[in-house]
């Protein structure tokens, strides 16, 4: 009996022994299986960037409720950093002008009586605004007598309003009288209606090339109509073409009185609120997304979503979001906005107006945003329905709303760089500087993407330093850099006094220009301001695929000046038309169908 309790007692032993060993080898396999998980990319982020984007993991989640709560403590770093939120350093020196000069002739003594100009804009309201104001330049430059253009309908937007419905007609005709004669409709000609001959012209079309391209259409036919009518003018052209061009985008051009009404009173209701307020231009509806070609982190079903919508554009190549990120190209997003507003010491107490369509992901995407500024506005928040009918099936009419809150606003910001950014940016430095934030999204993307490994402080001082040059103050733009309409320096000018009294905020870790500029001994003297690297490329407004081609019946290039005649210009001053161009040989390689 003796040997069986033996063995008995052996084996228990070394089951009491195994249990322990079993659970120690079992712990071990479950921590390597935790660590390798937490090392491992997910699998549906293969290129790393879900992660700036949406916090999926509850590690991420939480980092994020980190920071929510730390920005919360920001505001300080406005003192800090010696900027005032509300108002722009230096803008009392500043001031818009746009008069015409004494060489500037009067409408009446150039324009020929048998010469109409018609246009057809394109776009969306602000793309449109930009093809109005360059068409009463257009029709200045070949002295012809202006139709009241004809706006789209037919694009994407799809909105059957016409001048009248968006504009005061009757203010933009009296208003530029002695500048272009503007008449509504093109005048019958023996009694009949008269179908004006139609053509196209190239983008950035220089004023001698609309004297060698149009005059000699419009000579022969007397009226011509161009089509897709949006960016058709040089950016640079004669100094008083250029304040004609703010004459007519910051004077002339004056919403319709029921649009003017119902603006005012979404701005009052803003006012009432709070002494202060931001708007906020918010492009990130699937359209825009898709056009843009950047990743948002949605995985297979974004990719899918987004790239179905972004077959409609033929012309565009496949996509590169990473590469697009890298250069600036992709609008932030909503809590990326956020964000930065907090990071330059706005409070969680400001109120925001926000203009937007629909937004990707609806109110999942603007949740952050909203949590970060809880007082959220939009027109349909602080109008009833009732208020908005009359316009809420217009595109036009609807954005012409938010164009007026967003103008008024005491901060302006955007997430993109698209056309109704650009305009109010300009608009905004003509009528005093007021400060329009702008992301620089190229030095932006590399502190939002590792904004966990960083303090508060860290994350602040850095935003702030990337957005010098981005915040709408004077001079930080260089001269003729950039659209005119955003970037309109002929028509913003200085006090003479004014370099004695500024106090420029003059911080190396920007690019600075030093312009030279003659004192009053003749001696040239350097002036220091501020310049930065603007995203012009960028172009995010819905952009029909057409106009990313130049026309094939309208190739680039000048005409040849083989027999010339003489054409006073608009300025006074004369050119040379290639007047072989009148035989229909010729002219119909310059006509398009």
């Amino acid at each position: 009996m003796a040997i069986p309790r033996r063995r008995h007692q052996h084996h228990h032993s070394r089951v009491r022994f195994l249990f322990p060993a079993i659970f120690a080898v079992s712990a071990i396999i479950l921590f390597l299986f935790l660590f390798l998980s937490i090392l491992a990319p997910s699998p549906n982020d293969d290129n790393h960037l879900r992660h700036l984007r949406r916090d999926d993991s509850s590690e991420g989640k939480s980092r994020s409720n980190e920071n929510r709560v730390s920005l919360s403590r920001v505001k300080i770093n406005a003192e800090v950093h010696n900027r005032d939120l509300w108002s722009s350093k230096n803008s009392k020196f500043f001031y818009g002008c746009s008069n015409a000069s004494s060489k500037f002739a009067k409408a009446k003594t150039i324009t020929h009586p048998n010469r109409y100009l018609l246009i057809v804009t394109s776009g969306g309201l602000n793309q449109q605004r930009t093809g109005i104001t360059d068409a009463v330049v257009a029709a200045r430059i070949l002295n012809a007598t202006l139709v009241v253009p004809k706006l789209d309908k037919t694009s994407f937007w799809k909105d059957s309003s016409d001048f009248s419905d968006i504009f005061d007609v009757d203010w933009f005709i009296k208003h530029l009288t002695t500048d272009v004669t503007i008449i509504k409709d093109l005048p019958l000609r023996r009694g009949q209606i008269w179908t004006p001959h139609r053509m196209r012209v190239p983008r950035k079309c220089s004023d001698r090339c609309y004297i060698n391209r149009v005059l000699p259409v419009l000579m022969k036919r007397h009226a011509v109509q161009i089509s897709k009518f949006d960016y058709r003018l040089a950016n640079k052209l004669d100094t008083d073409l250029q304040k004609l061009r703010c004459r007519v985008n910051y004077h002339a051009l004056k919403f319709a009185d029921p649009i003017l009404k119902m603006g005012e009173k979404l701005v009052q209701r803003m006012r009432m609120s709070s002494k202060h307020y931001i708007a906020l231009h918010l492009r990130f509806e699937p359209d825009m997304l898709a056009f843009s070609g950047c990743y948002y982190g949605g995985g297979d079903k974004e990719r899918t979503e987004l790239g179905k919508i972004r077959r409609r554009w033929k012309t565009l190549h496949n996509s590169n979001p990473e590469k697009a990120r890298r250069q600036g190209r992709c609008p932030l997003t909503p809590e990326e906005v956020g964000l930065m507003l907090r990071a330059l010491g706005y409070g969680e107490d400001v109120h925001i107006y926000v203009a937007s369509g629909e937004v990707y992901g609806g109110e999942e995407t603007l949740a952050p945003l909203k949590a970060l500024f809880p007082n959220f506005y939009s027109k349909d928040t602080i109008a009833s329905k009732a208020e908005l009918e009359p316009f809420s099936t217009y595109s036009s009419r609807m954005a012409a709303l938010d164009f007026i809150v967003c103008d008024e606003s005491d901060v302006f910001v955007t997430n993109n760089n698209g056309n109704m950014a650009k305009i109010l940016a300009g608009r905004r430095r003509y009528f005093g500087h007021k400060p329009t934030i702008r992301p620089n999204a190229k030095k932006l993307n590399r502190v939002f993407l590792n904004r966990n490994n960083m303090t508060t402080e860290e994350f602040s001082s850095r935003v702030h330093t990337f957005q010098r040059g981005f915040m709408g103050d004077p001079k930080e733009v260089r001269p003729g850099r950039g659209e005119f309409h955003e970037n309109p320096s002929t028509c913003i000018c200085e006090d003479a006094e004014a370099e004695k009294k500024m106090d420029w905020d003059l911080r190396k870790s920007g690019k600075d220009n030093v312009a030279k500029k003659k004192d009053g001994n003749g001696r040239k003297k350097d002036i220091e301001a501020v310049v930065h690297d603007e995203n012009v490329e960028y172009e995010p407004e819905m952009a029909d695929p057409e106009d990313e081609e130049e026309d094939e019946d309208n190739p680039p290039g000048e005409v040849s000046l083989g027999n010339t005649k003489t054409e006073v210009l608009s300025n006074g001053t004369s050119t040379d038309y290639d007047s072989s161009m009148s035989e229909d040989t010729e002219l119909d390689e310059l006509l398009s169908d």
